[in-house]
């Protein structure tokens, strides 16, 4: 352990548990949203409409958790890493910037690949690169990260919202015209760091040593 330098190995640890907070970030958020789209949207007497939008992010998981391993273990970790950081960066922008209901079902979708991807490539990847001695501390921080992703959606959700006055028409009110917009566009600014620090780190040492690097 004396030779490991523990300081590059946190960093590099803690880059890749940042997919894991956009896991539990992206997740959890669109339960604030959720009273305000759907007034602007006009669904809030279509309960199927109401579905697929809240569903539209799990089928993206389904679909990227069945591709992450596959294309991880043939292009490498970091560049999935890297494409899972600009799924979450693209879907948090156009989630908030779309008027159209099915264009912000299909920005759902794209996080919901991301999810799929980061969820199963983080935990991996710290596991890879870290020592035998100190691996479930290491991987330990990727569930760390979920859980205070959820809990930052949670309070940006209640930062963002203005108070809501009984009887008032949400559709009129700056939360069912902006607020919800901002509660996924908080999500670009960690994706953003992710995009940008996973690019300074390694590939997986077990991935390179496979291909015979």
């Amino acid at each position: 352990m004396k030779s490991i330098n523990k300081k590059f190995l946190l960093f590099v640890c803690v880059v890749s548990a940042l997919g894991g907070l956009l896991f539990g970030y992206d997740w959890v958020v669109i339960g604030g949203a959720k009273p305000f789209y759907e007034v602007y949207f006009g669904i809030t007497n279509l309960p199927v409409m109401q579905g697929l939008c809240m569903s539209a992010a799990l089928l993206g998981c389904l679909l990227g958790a069945m591709v992450a391993g596959i294309m991880a273990d043939k292009y490498g970790r970091k560049p999935l890493l890297i494409i899972s950081a600009i799924l979450f960066l693209v879907s948090a922008i156009a989630t908030g910037l779309f008027n159209e209901f099915m264009l912000f079902c299909i920005a759902r979708f794209i996080g919901g690949v991301g999810i799929g991807v980061a969820s199963s490539l983080s935990p991996i990847y710290i596991a890879e690169i870290s020592p035998s001695s100190i691996r479930g501390k290491m991987v330990s921080i990727n569930q760390l990260t979920i859980v205070l992703g959820i809990l930052g959606a949670q309070i940006v959700n209640w930062l963002i919202a203005d108070p809501v006055i009984p009887g008032e028409e949400i559709l009129n009110t700056w939360n069912g015209q902006m607020g919800w917009r901002w509660m996924f566009w908080a999500c670009a600014v960690p994706a953003s760091a992710f995009l940008v620090f996973t690019s300074f780190i390694p590939e997986s040492p077990r991935w390179e040593a496979a291909h015979g690097r």
